[in-house]
């Protein structure tokens, strides 16, 4: 697995997996209808932000064109607080289970170090998507405040939007 810049090639690789988990209506505040320009608006990045793809790594090394997963990274706030670094992921569920998800969080944490960003905060990790929270929490990220009902999931009726930060 490599991760690279996004590219606007990449776009329709992306667009079905996120297309899939945002209408599943589970993990993201997104509107679950959202089309695919608004879409593209909110995910591929212009600087300051970057948007990031893992792809797979052909049996000779070379990239075989296998989008798996991807990243937006960013100023999570602007002005006097934009030295708090924000971000999302998104895994292909056809390609989950393979530790896409941690390269990318490893990834996106490098990047905000690198580039002078004193923390990272995920404003919205919804409390039922265990498999985030755990990985967010063994990267170091630390739950500093959860708003009770504060997610509408489409099983579970109510549940908590939790609030993850890590200080670098």
């Amino acid at each position: 697995m490599r991760i690279r810049e996004a590219t606007a090639a990449d776009w329709p690789a992306i667009w079905p997996f996120l297309r899939t988990i945002v209408a599943e209506g589970e993990t993201y505040t997104y509107p679950r209808d959202m089309d695919e320009p608004t879409a593209r608006r909110i995910w591929m990045l212009e600087p300051p932000g970057r948007t990031v793809v893992a792809v797979d790594e052909g049996a000779d090394g070379g990239e075989s064109g296998v989008v798996l997963g991807t990243a937006k990274m960013n100023p999570n706030h602007m002005g006097g607080a934009s030295h708090i670094a924000g971000a999302s992921f998104m895994v292909d569920p056809a390609r989950g289970r393979k530790g896409v998800g941690r390269a990318l969080g490893e990834h996106v944490l490098e990047w905000a170090v690198e580039e002078g960003y004193r923390a990272m905060q995920f404003n919205a990790v919804v409390e039922t998507n265990t498999r985030a929270v755990a990985l967010w929490k063994s990267l170091g990220f630390e739950i500093v405040a959860t708003l009770e009902e504060g997610f509408l999931h489409p099983r579970h009726g109510y549940v908590g939007l939790h609030i993850m930060y890590q200080r670098f």
